[in-house]
């Protein structure tokens, strides 16, 4: 079957010839087709140049953030790493509080427990950045997870270790621990020859030899619990300290306080004195644990 045909004649200007060219019809139709198909395809690869080259700004935009969260997530790895090793010092320290003040040493005590996420040895170059981006939060969640966890123990052995220092504290400051009055020991603590009867005999305190009148100090803090006179002791008071300890100050010339009253240690309690049974002006120290008089000179510093 013969295709229809379709003459095209082009006449040439100041020219006398005719020229023509038979085409088939369905020629025609797939150039007007195909024409068709070439200007729908270029309209819409324009629209979608247009569209990529708007979102150019964009992704400009995002791989910007995505660099600068790059360096924010490694920057805040390096700082967790910093805190780790500052936490290590830290426990360090600790330990060595607890050793000084002989407190028990647990098992706690053990390796840090802390980790860091900074070490760029720990990711896949050939992962993608994503993959990469994602390990190091996991490293950083799992760090700060492990720090929490410490800082929760170093909080509680602060408050443990605190409580343990205040105790002592309390403790020191109870403690007769400094010279109640100037002077020199004329009688130490022990078995000696009275100088009334000549005989041995066990002294419960120490002799301080000074002037009359010479200021005697409380050692210790502590709450006066009697002041009187008595034969031998002549005019005395006694300081209860707390902890089992409490003194005694004997042959005063005059008590500046008053029972039922508190006192600082360093504090002015009286005055030496020569009465009662003594052979010249001195105080007679004594310090007792527990009812049982023990020598002062054990909790004396200086």
């Amino acid at each position: 079957m013969a295709f229809k045909k379709i003459t095209i004649m082009f006449l040439s200007e100041g020219a006398r010839k005719v020229r023509q060219i038979k085409v088939p019809k369905f020629f025609i139709t797939l150039v007007v087709l195909a024409a068709f198909c070439g200007g729908g395809f270029l309209t819409w690869m324009v629209r979608d140049y247009r569209e990529v080259k708007s979102e150019v700004p964009e992704l400009d935009r995002l791989q910007r953030e995505n660099r600068q969260q790059r360096v924010q997530l490694l920057a805040l790895s390096q700082k967790i790493d910093q805190v780790n090793a500052k936490m290590q010092k830290l426990r360090e320290f600790d330990h060595k509080l607890k050793v000084m003040v002989n407190m028990e040493v647990g098992e706690e005590d053990g390796p840090f427990l802390g980790m860091g996420g900074s070490s760029t040895s720990a990711f896949d170059p050939d992962q993608a950045v994503e993959e990469n981006h994602r390990k190091l939060v996991r490293l950083m969640h799992q760090s700060l997870e492990t720090l929490d966890d410490e800082v929760a123990i170093r909080t509680r052995e602060k408050k443990e270790l605190f409580n343990y220092l205040e105790d002592q504290k309390d403790m020191l400051r109870c403690t007769p621990s400094v010279w109640p009055t100037k002077g020199w020991i004329s009688s130490g603590f022990g078995q000696r020859v009275s100088p009334f009867t000549n005989q041995k005999e066990f002294h419960q305190g120490l002799d301080i030899c000074t002037r009359k009148e010479t200021p005697i100090v409380a050692p210790a803090d502590g709450l006066v619990t009697a002041v009187g006179s008595n034969y031998g002791y002549g005019k005395m008071l006694t300081i209860k300290h707390g902890y089992g300890l409490k003194s005694r100050y004997a042959h005063l010339h005059k008590i500046l306080v008053k029972k039922g009253e508190h006192v600082e240690r360093g504090q002015t309690i009286a005055l030496v004195g020569d009465t009662g049974r003594t052979t010249g002006p001195h105080l007679h120290y004594e310090v007792h644990l527990n009812g049982m008089p023990v020598n002062p000179q054990r909790y004396i510093l200086n």
